[in-house]
């Protein structure tokens, strides 16, 4: 696995489309994929994800619960959902519980899914450098505290 490539785990139910998926990417990104929403939560346990593309209507879990059970533990990679149903219902879902960064309909466009990969990665780029940043800052306030209450001990 190359560490200087996107990692994108693609989950769907339809083998063909993720042999599809792997063939059109797989040069320019680091591709997983999974036939079922509970052998993707099996990946994120192993490996670093980026970004999160699910189809939404799969058998056992739809694209919407597992983005739901993919935030209780990973809540880092950027979440796109696919589907072939004009289903509103579904992506109304997918924004509000899966919290998705992006929704597009299948079949997927190769140029539109690859901005969307791309725009997706920028962000999750930002959220770690502000995640970063925070955390730099929390250990600069500690360190402050602690020398204001040492100056007001003396």
């Amino acid at each position: 696995m190359s560490s200087n490539k996107i990692t994108i785990l693609y989950v769907d139910d339809e083998e063909n489309n993720l042999f599809s998926f792997k063939a059109t990417f797989r040069i320019k990104y680091n591709v997983l994929t999974a036939l079922s929403g509970d052998r993707a939560l099996e990946i994120l346990e192993k490996n670093l994800v980026h970004i999160i593309i699910t189809d939404q209507r799969m058998p056992e879990m739809t694209g919407v619960e597992f983005l739901e059970k993919v935030l209780e533990k990973h809540p880092e990679p950027m979440r796109v959902l696919l589907t072939g149903y004009a289903d509103m219902e579904a992506v109304v879902d997918a924004v509000n519980k899966g919290k998705i960064f992006h929704y597009l309909t299948k079949p997927w466009n190769e140029e539109e899914l690859d901005l969307t990969i791309q725009s997706a990665y920028a962000k999750y780029l930002e959220r770690a450098q502000l995640k970063e940043t925070n955390e730099k800052l929390e250990v600069s306030n500690e360190q402050l505290e602690f020398l204001l209450r040492q100056k007001l001990l003396s």
